[in-house]
């Protein structure tokens, strides 16, 4: 029957008035092999009717009992493994019990000074020695006698029982399945002795002599079944037996041994930093709470809020820098969705007054932006200079100017304008881009930063726009685009005091006449 078709066994069934299950045989491929392999709870998921189940099962157990059966007497004259290490065992014992009667009985003419303050014979201490590896080999000769392979899945014992060989995932299977079988007869150890090893790597070659590929299977399935145990071993960090070899081997190469007092040192500062994160964590979540009630309030704390933005700084920056998505950060501390918190968020960062810096900008640089080759033809300007001739008052102009020197910015240093700003447009990118509504109508101009296509903030003018969206980059660690680096480039030099080109030469210079690719 081992080596039957499915075809043979679908035969097989329709003889013995089971021909219901054939088709369903022949779904699952079910071989002569796989047919001997099936178990109670196999049979259960490829046959319904208990009636067939019962009378398939019958029919599997006589043919297996009909084939022990015929098996040559002549493997009666063999000698039986297990008889063998039975008569070993027996012959340890006796000579374990010869050994204690004879460490017991004998004279001491060699005084030696033991640990209860008695005189021990030094023979009798090298008997004791002697009795301790043979109470070692005693109990290592009871696990392999006990030892049997584990039950492998259908698919495994299917390919076993075909004598297929294995593929790195079946292999890896095999290998699971017999570690954790031997830490169940080793009670929970981790482990084995290399005895131990070479005794469950015998048995399964023994019952699939073919997966000694070549002469050198026994090393490799004891190589893999070792590197299975180091890899359940890692990570363990609770069980007793697991640190003491780990303190005591080093897990790492190179790493020194740690005495007792080092280690318990160390687990005593783990724990007063899992105390002091636990502290911190309800102390952070106090904050968190008391934002969000004070949120939704129309009249707003300001000098509080100041004060537990400043308390809370420091976990903010971790979360950016351990790159939390900012829809999290934004939830958990709402306030840096207002122009003011953000604009101080950024002074705590730098020391530097962001909206100040960046009017500073725009009041001196306007004119020789407005006048620059590169935006003279510009929608922009010429919305300007439209603007301009119905408007008289100074103030107003020169606002306006100040609005049209924000939005040409890139143009001026040839970068993508389509990544700093969009003018009555939708937002496509999602880092920090300034949404502009009626740019030049000072009582339907809107100015809105978005932060990953959605909105974060509204403000009033082009100067706390432009001021937000350079302390966005910062505050929430943003690299600057690539098509957008010269323009903020150009900002951080002059906000932070640093030596740089001036507007003119970067302006005349054929390098940024043109948008970056």
């Amino acid at each position: 029957m081992e080596t039957w078709s499915v075809d043979q066994v679908c035969s097989w069934l329709v003889q013995k008035n089971l021909g219901e299950l054939v088709h369903r045989f022949q779904e699952e491929e079910v071989s002569g092999a796989a047919l001997l392999a099936l178990n109670d709870r196999m049979v259960q998921q490829l046959v319904k009717k208990i009636g067939h189940q019962a009378v398939l099962m019958d029919l599997i157990k006589k043919y297996k009992q009909k084939t022990e059966e015929l098996q040559p007497s002549a493997n009666s004259r063999v000698i039986n493994p297990s008889k063998q290490a039975e008569t070993v065992h027996q012959s340890i014992n006796e000579d374990l019990y010869h050994s204690i009667s004879h460490a017991q009985q004998e004279p001491s003419f060699h005084p030696n000074e033991n640990l209860d303050g008695g005189l021990v014979d030094q023979r009798v201490l090298k008997q004791r020695k002697n009795m301790k590896h043979l109470l070692a080999r005693n109990k290592a000769l009871q696990w392999t006698k006990s030892y049997i392979l584990p039950d492998f899945p259908y698919d495994v014992k299917c390919m076993l029982t075909e004598q297929k060989c294995p593929d790195h995932s079946m292999r890896i299977r095999i290998i699971e399945f017999l570690q954790a079988d031997m830490t169940k007869y080793l009670e929970g150890s981790l482990y084995p002795t290399t005895q131990q090893y070479n005794d469950v790597v015998n048995a399964l070659l023994q019952a699939y002599p073919f997966l000694d590929e070549d002469g050198s299977g026994f090393f490799l399935w004891k190589r893999a079944l070792k590197d299975r145990f180091k890899y359940v071993r890692r990570p363990i960090e609770d069980d007793e037996q697991v640190m003491r070899n780990k303190c005591k081997f080093g897990h790492r190469k190179g790493q020194t041994r740690k005495s007792l007092t080092e280690i318990r040192c160390e687990e005593i500062q783990i724990v007063q930093i899992k105390e002091e994160d636990a502290y911190l964590d309800s102390e952070v979540d106090e904050h968190i709470n008391w934002f969000h009630q004070e949120y939704v309030k129309a009249e707003k704390n300001w000098g509080e809020i100041d004060n537990r933005m400043s308390q809370t700084l420091e976990i903010r920056r971790k979360m950016i820098n351990n790159k939390t998505p900012l829809k999290e950060i934004l939830k958990m501390f709402p306030f840096l969705k207002c122009p003011y918190q953000l604009f101080r968020e950024f002074q705590l960062l730098t020391r530097t007054d962001i909206y100040k810096k960046t009017r500073q900008i725009l009041e001196t640089y306007s004119e020789n932006i407005l006048t620059s080759f590169s935006v003279v033809e510009n929608p922009i300007t010429a919305m300007l200079h439209e603007r301009m001739k119905q408007l008289t008052d100074e103030d107003i102009l020169k606002y306006m100017k100040m609005t049209a020197t924000c939005l040409l910015l890139p143009d001026v240093f040839g970068d993508d304008p389509a990544l700093f700003v969009v003018v009555n447009e939708e937002v496509q990118v999602s880092t920090p881009i300034l949404k502009v509504k009626n740019p030049f109508n000072i009582n339907a101009c809107e100015f809105t930063l978005y932060l990953e296509k959605e909105k974060l903030t509204q403000v009033d003018d082009c100067t706390m726009a432009l001021a937000a969206l350079i302390a966005a980059f910062h505050v929430f660690g943003i690299q600057y685009p690539r098509r957008l680096y010269h323009t903020l480039n150009f900002l951080d030099t002059l906000i932070f005091d640093m030596s740089g080109p001036s507007i003119k030469e970067m302006g005349k210079s054929e390098e940024f006449q043109q948008p970056l690719i």
